[in-house]
């Protein structure tokens, strides 16, 4: 267990080194495989909802000042009118599941989405209020900030959240909060390719990384993704690497999806791609974060979080 002398976000060059843990994933796999939805539609800024400027990336970069933008918001609404189904339908078909990483802004006005989420067996978890970074909030903002996303969450679908990831860059003392909140986990990292335990407040908390690469983000304006294909090769590049090595290395692979991107029909293609891929090539652990996290606190000896 890594243990930060002074800050929650310790910067670590060693990490597991060249002997990582053995993570035993249940059924002896070689990868564990976690899908997360990030649903973002209305917790986008925008002057419609009286916020204070609105968001200029989405399909395109286009800066709008001064009124309303109606294009951006009609972007993001596709994630939950049209590409959310689309990817759970894929899902299903393949019989895996995923974590819904959920605004608690976007969920307060989709409700129907969480209690959709939930009834399919997948984790809903924190994508903070509004899609926006934590890096300058005060304490006090902050706080209340998380306790509102938790409670927009937990109205919705009757469960309360135990994950967490921050768009963008949190606070110097995000983490922290977090665990005076009882989270489980978060996944405010991109440094490794398995969970790890840190110590904050004197309590064992599971950070699960992230990633950018495996990760539809990428269709985005500035990104390097065009056709389905991108997303697929990228994905299937890094699981067969994992594959490989994980005879002798279990590792962890996040794959990031956006209804708004990967839901279009031109690009749904790469995501089913991925997992005929996976299915064929066998030694996959499909698993909700939630569940990796748990897992993950097993292994490492300490009793189950509540």
């Amino acid at each position: 267990m890594t243990d930060p002398t002074s800050s929650p976000y310790p910067r670590d060059f060693i990490g597991y080194g060249e002997n990582p843990p053995d993570p035993q994933w249940p059924g002896g796999a070689r990868v564990a495989v976690s899908l997360v939805q990030n649903v973002e539609t209305g917790s986008e800024l925008s002057l419609a909802d009286g916020d204070e400027r609105n968001e200029s990336v989405y399909e395109i970069n286009e800066p709008v000042e001064g009124v309303p933008n109606h294009c951006l918001a009609s972007h993001f609404d596709y994630g939950t009118r049209v590409g959310y189904w689309r990817i759970v339908r894929a899902l299903e078909r393949y019989g895996v599941t995923c974590t819904v990483s959920a605004a608690g802004r976007s969920i307060e006005r989709a409700p129907w989405l969480a209690k959709d989420a939930v009834a399919r067996g997948y984790e809903v978890s924190c994508h903070s209020y509004r899609w926006e970074r934590h890096a300058e909030m005060s304490e006090a903002h902050e706080r209340e900030i998380i306790a509102k996303t938790v409670s927009a969450i937990e109205t919705a679908c009757g469960v309360r959240p135990v994950g967490w990831h921050t768009k963008g860059a949190p606070s110097p003392i995000t983490r922290r909060l977090l665990v005076e909140a009882g989270f489980l986990y978060d996944s405010d990292a991109y440094d490794d390719d398995l969970p790890h335990l840190l110590e904050v407040d004197g309590q064992p908390h599971v950070l699960l990384p992230y990633a950018f690469d495996t990760n539809d983000m990428r269709f985005m304006a500035g990104g390097n993704f065009v056709g389905a294909d991108d997303f697929a090769q990228v994905c299937i590049d890094a699981f067969d690497t994992l594959w490989a090595e994980g005879v002798t290395r279990p590792a962890m692979m996040s794959v990031g999806l956006h209804p708004r991107y990967i839901g279009r029909p031109s690009r749904i293609r790469g995501l089913t791609r991925f997992l005929d891929h996976v299915r064929e090539k066998g030694g996959a652990w499909f698993a909700r974060r939630d569940e990796i996290a748990r897992h993950w606190r097993q292994r490492m000896g300490l009793p189950e979080a509540g």
